[in-house]
Formats: structure tokens, C-alpha cells, sequence
């Protein structure tokens, strides 16, 4: 029953929400938690934050819900990071994700938690009286379930809880507090069995990719609100050379930020999906990973966004081995504009995959 539902509702609902993001175009705008935009694990960080046309692991719940229709293996993953590492700041980002298929429903279940702790902070009075310090996080708590639309098309969807915890309950008067939503993403993966492409056979080899992340009311704090930051990603990948001791793939991400905010306030969904849509340029990220033997990989990749939205660019690196049901993953990030504060951020990723075994 519920397979059916997906492949009745799930298909079509991604569609149609893709189709209402082309039709008109308007200037995008900022957004609320943030954080729900990091790039949660080192080998996607590794390879310049891409993903959704390789989301062939648990952490396609994050870059691909729909990716997870291909994964029949019980996995694990936990990501940890030291955010802003330049300023020396209480800051750490973590996740965890756990996923497995379940036959009853004919599909994979999995869910994940993302914690942005922004440190500790000093509360104080109108005269500036020190009152008191109070700690400030940001977290979520995701539930995706994805099947198989057909034999070569995965269809995924996920439901977030979202609390932003900005200040003390004695901050509530000032308009600030906690702030609570909740969301959905919708996902879609193409991973053809057999492909061939001008004499190219890429038969399980290529991933075409499609996800809207985070689609909800806004976070709401006492007296004010502000909108989730609602992306479109489109993504690819392509094993370029494959043989008995070598992998090398190659993945290109695409995304847009589906908010507008301007004098009035921020749109409302789902108005923002059209509006946002004309300016504010797209990020761009590509990648390229190495293995040898299944064994040790080498990884690396390049994001770049226009300066209208942030000005982001910075080259990735990144490595990883596999033992036995193991898999360890470091990423680093490498700004090109000197003293940027993402420079020297690294990610440590713990795998653990039940399904596979060494030499296999």
C-alpha cells in the first residue's frame, strides 16, 4: 500500500513543484537556520558539496531522499565538525544518519539529526547589566522513507522537525527565543541499469538527480518570522574509468535558493517557489573522486556562487579508507579569498555499513 502511494504521489508532487519554480522570475533573498544547508558528510564535502546525483549511500537523506530506494543495506553515518575554525569560537556542527530497508513496506526507512551549536552567550539588561549566560543551538530531526518508482527511477521523501534556540526564554520580550517549523524534502534518482550513450556504455555507471529540501512554513519566534532556506538542487554523476584496482567518478551539483525577501517581508510558500526564481544567481559545485582497490580514496572538487549571494568559492580536498563494514572520511576546505572563514574547516565522517564485507 505504501509503495503504491509513493509511486502515485510521490512522482508527481516533485514535478509539479519544479514545474511552479520555472514559470516566473524575482530576486531571492536570506533565509532562517542555515545550518540546514551545510554539507553534512566529508565525502560529499570533499568533492566541493555535491551529491544529488550521487546519493548511493545513507546520506542521500540529506543530498537525495530518493536515492535511497537503491540501497538495500543496513548504514550508518556520523559527520562531526569544528565550525569557523579561524575565529576559535565555541562553534561544532554534527550529524548522524541510520537507514534500512524494510520488506513490509517494500522500501527504505531512514532518519538523521543535524546540532549547530553556536556557543555560549552573555545575556544582559536594557543598562546593559550582565544577567547571566545562556547556550545557543540550532537542531533537526528528519524521517525519509524512498521505494522504487521503476526498475531505474527511486523516489524519496523526508519530514523535518526544525528548533532554532537563539536566546533565553528571558530574551522573549526583546522578539527573539526559540524558533520551531517543520518541512519536507522530495527527491527523485535515475540510475539506469543499462545506458548507452553514443557508444558510451555507462549501464550502472551514470546518477541524474533531483531534490527540493526543506519545504515548510518559516520559523516562527516570538514575534516575528523567517523562512526556511528552501532549495532546488539538480545533480549528476558519471563513473569515468572503472577496472579491477581503479574508480574514478565525476558529480556536478547545481542548487538555487528558493526565498525572496524584500520591504514587505518574505514570500510564502508556495509563492516563493515563483518568485525567487529570476536573480540571485545559482551555486555550482563539481567534484572528482578516486578509489583504489575499494580501499583508499582520494577526493576533490570546487564550489562556486555568484557574489550576489554570498560569494562563496573555495577548492575541497578530502580521503577516506574502508575495513571491513568501516569507513572513515576526512574533507578540508581551501577558500580562495585569504582569511575567509570557512578556510581550514575539516569534517570527519564514521561509516558503517552492515551489508558489505572486506574483499568484497
Amino acid at each position: 500500500m505504501i509503495r503504491k502511494f509513493a509511486k502515485t504521489a510521490i512522482l508527481p508532487m516533485v514535478l509539479m513543484a519544479c514545474v511552479g519554480v520555472q514559470e516566473v522570475a524575482a530576486q531571492a533573498g536570506g533565509a532562517a537556520v542555515p545550518f540546514l544547508l551545510i554539507s553534512p558528510n566529508s565525502r560529499s564535502s570533499g568533492m566541493g558539496d555535491v551529491g544529488t546525483g550521487l546519493a548511493d549511500d545513507i546520506n542521500a537523506i540529506y543530498w537525495n531522499p530518493g536515492g535511497l530506494a537503491f540501497q538495500g543495506d543496513r548504514q550508518a553515518s556520523l559527520s562531526f565538525s569544528k565550525w569557523l575554525p579561524q575565529f576559535n569560537a565555541d562553534l561544532f556542527y554534527s550529524y548522524g544518519a541510520y537507514g534500512q530497508y524494510v520488506e513490509e513496506v517494500e522500501g527504505t526507512v531512514a532518519f538523521n539529526f543535524i546540532l549547530m551549536n553556536l556557543g555560549e552567550f552573555t545575556r544582559t539588561n536594557s543598562a546593559g547589566q550582565v544577567l547571566g549566560t545562556f547556550r545557543s543551538n540550532e537542531f533537526s530531526f528528519g524521517l525519509a522513507y524512498a521505494t522504487d518508482l521503476s526498475p531505474d527511477l527511486g523516489g524519496g521523501i523526508q519530514l523535518r522537525y526544525i528548533q532554532s534556540n537563539l536566546s533565553s526564554e528571558s530574551d522573549a520580550a526583546s522578539g527573539s527565543g526559540t524558533g520551531v517549523s517543520v518541512a519536507f524534502d522530495l527527491g527523485l534518482l535515475w540510475a539506469p541499469e543499462e545506458l548507452d550513450l553514443f557508444g558510451w556504455d555507462l549501464s550502472d555507471k551514470f546518477g541524474l538527480g533531483l531534490n527540493l529540501q526543506n519545504i515548510g512554513p518559516s520559523v516562527t519566534y516570538n514575534e516575528q518570522s523567517d523562512p526556511l532556506p528552501t532549495m532546488l538542487r539538480l545533480g549528476t554523476s558519471v563513473v569515468l574509468a572503472e577496472d579491477e584496482y581503479n574508480d574514478l567518478t565525476f558529480a556536478f551539483d547545481v542548487a538555487k535558493l528558493l526565498v525572496r525577501r524584500d520591504s514587505l517581508g518574505a514570500d510564502k510558500i508556495p509563492k516563493s517557489f515563483v518568485s525567487a526564481w529570476g536573480e540571485g544567481g545559482m551555486e555550482l559545485s563539481m567534484g572528482l573522486e578516486y578509489w583504489y582497490e575499494g580501499v583508499v580514496a582520494l577526493r576533490g572538487g570546487y564550489f562556486t556562487e555568484p557574489q550576489s549571494i554570498g560569494d562563496r568559492r573555495y577548492y575541497t580536498f578530502g580521503a577516506g579508507v574502508k575495513y571491513d563494514i568501516f569507513g572513515l572520511d576526512f574533507s578540508f576546505i581551501n577558500p580562495v579569498e585569504d582569511n575567509h572563514p570557512l578556510a581550514n574547516t575539516m569534517r570527519f565522517t564514521l561509516m558503517v555499513d552492515w551489508g558489505s564485507q572486506a574483499g568484497t
